[in-house]
């Protein structure tokens, strides 16, 4: 017979679990449960919490990222508010992973940019091409999102990118651009349009840096293959 999670002894609730053994010894479904608490009347939470994450196609909590209201809401028993609260949940995570990368964040460390990025842009379905933008003592200053394109393709507009350069006052600038392949190796067109900002920055007198790309938990940098 289904019982829902207040139903089980006490020292099996993951809940309780959670406060006496602490949260990394629980399952990703256990840890989903919390969450929901219960299901539809006589349905675990947990059982719920598997058949979401089913819908990942192994990739787990990770694979939560990528999924929309509405997909969440074709399981039976996640409602509105449920899918409402794992969105929100997703991004927390991101923000959270930004949050504790940003001290570390240095123009002259391309695993500290990317590492910054990763969680924001890893998960995208479409390209996102983004400026990240330093003083003159190397200073992170702040960030722009310059274009969204496709699945393989940005369209990337220059002018714009300087003239937020100018705006900031920043001397130097990383690109950063993710690939929703997750394979993060560089194609011709990243070539072309690197060489091609390089270039437009020094008749501006704001140096690129560094293009980062991001894929599914990897990155690619132009500096550190020595392109730039």
């Amino acid at each position: 017979m289904s019982i829902t999670i207040k139903e089980l002894p006490i020292f099996q609730q993951p809940d309780d679990r959670c406060e006496r053994l602490g949260a990394e010894y629980l399952t990703d479904a256990e840890l989903l449960s919390i969450i929901f608490r219960n299901g539809q009347k006589g349905q675990k939470a947990i059982d719920l919490a598997i058949c979401l994450l089913n819908l990942t196609d192994g990739s787990g909590l990770v694979g939560l990222h990528s999924l929309t209201i509405e997909e969440m809401m074709k399981v039976s028993g996640i409602g509105r508010v449920k899918a409402i609260q794992i969105k929100a949940l997703c991004e927390i995570s991101k923000r959270m992973a930004m949050a504790s990368a940003l001290p570390k964040l240095a123009m002259n460390n391309p695993k500290s940019i990317a590492s910054y990025y990763m969680e924001k842009l890893r998960h995208k379905s479409q390209e996102h091409f983004v400026i990240a933008l330093f003083n003159t003592k190397n200073e992170f200053l702040s960030d722009k999102l310059i274009s969204i394109g496709t699945v393989n393709q940005t369209i990337v507009a220059p002018r714009e990118i300087f003239s937020t350069a100018l705006k900031y006052d920043a001397v130097n600038i990383a690109l950063i651009h993710n690939h929703p392949s997750g394979d993060s190796k560089p194609s011709r067109e990243d070539r072309i349009c690197t060489n091609r900002l390089v270039e437009a920055g020094k008749m501006v007198g704001i140096t690129v840096v560094d293009h980062i790309i991001i894929g599914d938990n990897n990155f690619y940098s132009f500096s550190e293959a020595g392109f730039l």
